[in-house]
């Protein structure tokens, strides 16, 4: 495959998406391939059947490559689901330079002491993310090599997740015959894609919402402060649809995306829909009123969840930029009337921008993560001169050495 082209790989409960971007001769993005296939193999974020997974997984990645006319062999592969865990943690060392110049190994080794935390049996780390850096007692930090001081402090953002979940991810991707470049936390990639950088400064709380999660990302001072997941997505909400006026999952689900309205206000209440009857029943009509008041709890539910998750932290009071919803539960109607009603701050769907070539193929919430990950793949790959390391070979140990050593490589 070629060095400018890059793969997103989105791993959802209820559909997996495959995004292809390249790099023109200008540095700017491009999307040449979307592909999108329904997910039959995860529960909440999980993968549950491999074989299914696998299946779905080819889907998309061949519809992608009849689009963009590539041969896919590698990804930029997103995880997420409830067994995801973040920490904030310090590192402090003194400096060893000549003349107290920070040089890149002072950085390195604040980043080591950082990582210096006990993580409990049966997790990993995926992602330890510097947010800033403090020389001396001088805060704020961005970029502390070569300046001087003798003492050099670093905040980081360290993000687990279970071994066994990433494992299953990672041999899904394999026998589907592509090669995992990285894993990135999905709401991470998520954010490359739909958060601008004064957002970022600003405070922001960025909501995925999934199908079977619903994932969070706080920023505040242009870094990633919080991360946490939601065991709770659409699928619920669809679930809810099917019970209640009973019919098919799948015809609930069309029903959802074709009528479904998330606030009740904006319902008029003489607009009827058609309902198929489970087990050859007969047909029948239901107002949309009813059918909000099946999806307006539940969705309340998880935006009340996710507001509980954002209190818990410092952060919530610092939320200058409000609230940022993405994902295919934001493409509800009213949804971010519910959401303003539920956080009481201003609300935005989030669309991915930032990118030319397939636009109104790919400026969807659905896609927020797949193009995110693209972004974050070429950003990566600027930070390591080109250079690509494949998650391959070997015991899966060597994947994970891969991922925690992967903070090293930047610097």
């Amino acid at each position: 495959m070629d060095e400018n082209v890059f793969v997103g790989l989105d791993i959802g409960t209820t559909k997996i998406g495959c995004i292809v971007s390249e790099v023109d001769a200008n540095g700017e993005m491009k999307i040449i391939g979307v592909g999108v296939a329904a997910s039959e193999g995860l529960r909440k974020g999980v993968v549950v059947n491999i074989d299914k997974t696998v299946r779905s997984i080819q889907k998309a990645v061949e519809e992608a490559e009849l689009m963009a006319g590539v041969d896919i062999d590698e990804a930029w592969v997103g995880i997420a689901g409830d067994h995801i865990r973040a920490i904030n943690s310090k590192g402090v060392v003194a400096t060893s330079g000549e003349n107290n110049e920070i040089t890149t190994l002072d950085v390195a080794r604040a980043i080591d002491a950082a990582k210096a935390v006990s993580i409990p049996l049966g997790r990993e780390v995926l992602h330890v993310i510097p947010q800033e850096y403090v020389v001396d007692d001088q805060k704020g930090i961005k970029d502390p090599i070569g300046m001087c001081g003798v003492r050099l402090e670093t905040q980081v953002h360290i993000i687990t997740g279970a071994i066994t979940s990433a494992q299953n991810i990672y041999k899904s991707v394999d026998k589907a015959g592509l090669k995992v470049i990285d894993l990135v936390l999905q709401p991470l990639a998520s954010s490359y894609a739909v958060l601008e950088k004064d957002e970022k400064e600003l405070g922001v709380a960025l909501l995925d919402i999934g199908g079977g999660t619903t994932d969070i990302a706080i920023y505040s001072e242009d870094s990633i402060r919080h991360t946490a997941v939601v065991g709770l997505g659409g699928e619920y909400v669809t679930k809810d649809i099917a019970i209640g006026i009973r019919t098919p999952i799948e015809k609930a689900e069309e029903i959802k995306k074709q009528y479904g309205c998330a606030f009740s206000p904006l319902v008029k209440s003489n607009e009827y829909v058609s309902v198929p009857g489970v087990g050859g029943r007969e047909q029948r009509e239901i107002s949309k009123a009813v059918l909000a008041s099946i999806i307006e709890p539940r969705l309340e539910e998880i935006l009340s969840l996710a507001l509980r998750e954002i209190k818990r932290t410092e952060y919530a009071d610092m939320l200058g930029a409000g609230i940022v919803l993405t994902g295919g539960g934001a493409l509800m109607e009213g949804v971010q009337e519910l959401a303003e009603r539920v956080f009481e701050m201003p609300v935005k769907i989030g669309l991915p921008t930032g990118f030319g070539g397939l636009t109104e193929a790919a400026r969807s919430p659905v896609h927020a993560t797949g193009v995110g990950l693209c972004m974050y793949g070429i950003e990566a790959s600027k930070n390591r001169t080109g250079k690509r390391t494949y998650m391959s070979g070997g015991s899966f140990k060597q994947v994970w050495d891969r991922m925690k050593g992967w903070l090293k490589e930047f610097f």
